[in-house]
């Protein structure tokens, strides 16, 4: 098999239903579902599959996301494809960590619990993330050094999309000077926290004590994380580096950059929608990426398994 990579998305993809066809024709994928229910307490069958208003609130949104892409990564894994290297965008990070045997299922579901929780309190009001087109990040790191407040880039997505966090007003700022420095777009996003900026801090510290008592594994598949992308080649890293991401920008087009410099031939994105096959073919259209949301793109997989092997 072709050198290998499993992405999984993050916040923003959410959408109802996602996940159903998994559940309903996979043992393996139900048995992920049943689990996250277990252990949030929550009733995940209509968190994801009712219309519902919970699914956009970040503490409902995570383990939701992270339900979704572990059943459908059983379900990969039970048709036989395996990785050679997983990344995961801001939460997603938690489906690679279960894909690299990092951490087990139970644990993170345990995890992004409180994560979700502990970033949706840190900040409940007077944040903002703006997306910032069409514009080199060299002079948008610029702007958000020179710009009075809280503002910081967020999400390093691929060419041409940035997202900036921070204060509401030191984001607008930042947002209206870029768009005077030649900024295609600068479009706000309707989101509940400024994400990945410094002042998430607290939000990390907290979940720094809830990792206290989860246990890290050895490093079975390779993985990259957000925060430096690059590989994570000691497991006694891991905790840290899980509360340093909170308030650190997502490097995910550098983390890209490094795969396929690394030889990564084939990526497969695993979870709802296709904002990192997006991304990725804006990175470099000619590595081939295939998407799994549903059944029905698994099947597709399957049948394409001669172009990956």
């Amino acid at each position: 098999m072709k050198k290998t990579a499993f992405i999984f998305p993050g916040q923003g993809s959410q959408y109802v239903g996602m996940g159903k066809d998994f559940y309903e024709n996979f043992a393996c994928s139900k048995e992920m579902i049943d689990l996250a229910e277990k252990v949030s307490g929550m009733d995940m069958k209509t968190l994801l599959f009712e219309k519902n208003e919970q699914l956009n609130i970040t503490r409902y949104t995570q383990i939701a996301m992270l339900a979704d892409e572990l059943a459908i990564l059983r379900a990969v894994e039970e048709k036989g494809f395996r990785s050679s290297v997983n990344a995961g965008l801001s939460l997603g990070e938690y489906a690679a960590l279960v894909a690299s045997g990092v951490m087990t299922a139970e644990d993170a579901f345990r995890v992004i619990v409180k994560r979700g929780a502990y970033m949706q309190e840190a900040v409940p009001t007077g944040g903002a993330m703006t997306a910032v087109m069409g514009m080199d990040n060299d002079v948008i790191e610029r702007i958000c050094a020179q710009t009075d407040g809280i503002v910081s880039v967020a999400n390093y997505n691929c060419p041409g999309q940035t997202v900036i966090t921070g204060e509401e007003a030191a984001v607008a700022a930042a947002a209206a000077a870029m768009k005077e420095a030649g900024a295609k777009r600068c479009v706000p996003l309707n989101v509940s926290g400024p994400f990945h900026s410094q002042m998430l801090r607290e939000a990390g510290v907290k979940l720094a004590g809830e990792l206290e008592n989860v246990e890290i594994y050895d490093i079975a598949t390779p993985y990259i994380t957000n925060v430096t992308a690059d590989y994570v080649t000691d497991k006694n890293q891991v905790k840290e580096l899980l509360e340093r991401q909170i308030s650190s920008s997502v490097r995910w087009q550098q983390s890209m950059e490094r795969m396929i410099a690394d030889g990564v031939e084939v990526f497969i994105e695993i979870g709802p929608k296709k904002s990192l096959t997006g991304f990725l073919k804006k990175i470099d259209k000619s590595v081939p990426v295939y998407h799994v949301d549903t059944v029905a793109d698994l099947d597709a997989l399957c049948e394409a398994i001669g172009t990956i092997e």
